[in-house]
């Protein structure tokens, strides 16, 4: 339970402090851009009492057994509900009617996007091209040294296209399949792939919700983030260095596996780059959201998926009917259902992410997101803001913590824009628990892989998170310059 008390306790003086701030930034929250200013009231207290309760059983999900989705749809519902009736009683039947439906637009977008590149994913799973990765790694007989490096290298490249937790998952089980019973080798193992795989989706609009968040609102274009390819690849190599100190030369034997592509596999792979393309084009040459190009590409996806499905028919009939035909036809193919890969994708935090936004967009409304946009970016200052942002994704969750961010909106350039996009993607891994990534794979090396075993080595983390930010500040410098107005 240590895990649990420490984000909640976090999370609880937070946003204790959002509410019991100082008389100047309580004074210029009375500011906000929507009517009413209910921070200060018991209905306001109500609403905040509510999401701290939902989000500490979300904190409690691997103890409780109880799905993170589950607290945080009801927390948004009830919000909402309270928010409605205490606007009406000001006489405004339409403010929180219409502040939901900004809300659901956001939501809507962000889920079909997710939803596509995730039945894409779990495609490419599917027909086996993950798995022919992984038995390459592990049939080679590399040095354990080598190992670790090979999978955060991929790992640091893998996730920009996939989602950092598929990432971290493959690559740790190429870790516990060479390791053996070296525990030491699958502790920095680890966490040399949850560190690669958070700082790689760092650095692409599609490595992690942040990013597509930041992209979708138009704040960064697409070839903006990688600019922070090399500030994310230092936050990597930074403990990546330090922990591969302490590996072995040792040399274990290679491990027998025998995995094969199926049908179709790199056609999957080819289609799953051109809809990655139509994303991009539709946002940068159309003007268009970028989810009509991941849509469009998954409707392709499906077209494909009818194609495996009859020819695999056509050839499984030649073969009864033709003795000469001598080509077994996989069952699988023949099976094939493009839904079953949609029905895989991680529906849990596509729900969760719901809850989420309506919950923290229910708190806007009451003006939290003000009152805390005032005392951080207006008290602290822009940098320190953001950089504590990292810190903050840490301990509660990069997407809420993000969400707020971009509902606050403050006025930045383009390089703190830039910044805050890299520190909310890379502040979790300096805790096992700060990232999906992270506690996805504590669950799979269970008891060795832990949040202690992870917290001997966040010294390093943070000397990597350090000086990624330091290295932002020196390549990026010219994008520090809002010449909107003037602001630095």
């Amino acid at each position: 339970m240590h895990m649990f008390s420490f984000r909640f306790l976090s999370l609880s003086l937070f946003l204790l402090a959002m509410v019991f701030s100082t008389d100047v930034v309580i004074a210029a929250s009375t500011q906000a851009a929507h009517a009413l200013d209910l921070t200060q009231t018991t209905m306001g207290y109500v609403c905040l009492f509510i999401f701290v309760i939902a989000y500490a059983f979300v904190i409690a999900e691997e103890h409780l057994e109880l799905r993170k989705s589950k607290p945080m749809l009801v927390a948004a519902g009830l919000i909402w509900a309270l928010v409605a009736w205490v606007y009406a009683q000001h006489g405004d039947q339409q403010t929180a009617h219409t502040l939901v439906q900004h809300n659901l637009l956001e939501y809507s977008e962000l889920f079909l996007f997710l939803l596509a590149a995730m039945t894409y994913i779990n495609t490419m799973d599917e027909r086996g091209v993950f798995n022919a990765l992984r038995g390459w790694l592990v049939s080679r007989g590399f040095s354990l040294r080598t190992i670790y490096w090979l999978t955060g290298l991929l790992a640091f490249f893998i996730s920009p296209v996939a989602d950092n937790l598929t990432t971290a998952l493959l690559m740790s089980t190429v870790v516990l399949a060479v390791a053996g019973d070296n525990k030491k080798f699958i502790i920095v193992g680890c966490i040399n792939v949850v560190v690669a795989a958070n700082a790689g989706g760092a650095f692409s609009p599609f490595g992690d919700i942040t990013t597509l968040m930041v992209w979708q609102k138009g704040l960064l274009q697409f070839f903006d983030f990688f600019d922070l390819f090399i500030p994310a690849l230092i936050n990597w190599l930074v403990p990546a260095f330090f922990m591969g100190l302490s590996i072995d030369r040792q040399q274990p034997p290679a491990v027998k596996e025998d995995t094969s592509l199926k049908t179709g596999a790199w056609v999957v792979v080819a289609l799953f780059v051109l809809t990655i393309a139509m994303a991009v084009s539709a946002h940068n040459f159309l003007h268009l959201p970028p989810v009509l190009g991941m849509m469009t590409g998954l409707g392709f996806l499906k077209l494909f998926g009818f194609y495996l499905k009859k020819r695999a028919h056509i050839e499984f009939y030649d073969h009864v009917f033709d003795s000469s035909t001598t080509d077994a036809v996989h069952s699988d193919d023949r099976n094939y259902d493009i839904f079953k890969s949609l029905a895989r994708a991680e529906w849990d935090t596509l729900m969760f992410f719901y809850g989420v936004i309506l919950c923290v967009g229910g708190l806007g409304a009451l003006g939290y997101l003000h009152l805390t946009s005032t005392l951080m970016y207006g008290y602290l200052g822009t940098t320190t803001a953001n950089i504590l942002i990292g810190f903050l994704s840490a301990i509660i969750d990069n997407i809420p913590v993000m969400f707020a961010v971009l509902t606050m909106m403050p006025s930045m350039s383009e390089g703190q824009w830039m910044l805050v996009t890299l520190t909310a993607g890379v502040g979790g891994s300096l805790l096992s628990i700060g990232s999906a990534a992270g506690v996805g794979v504590m669950g799979q090396a269970r008891g060795i892989y832990t949040f202690f075993a992870h917290l001997k080595w966040t010294w390093a983390i943070l000397l990597g998170y350090a000086a990624s930010i330091g290295a932002h500040f020196l390549l990026n410098q010219a994008t520090f310059t809002l010449i909107a107005d003037g602001v630095k």
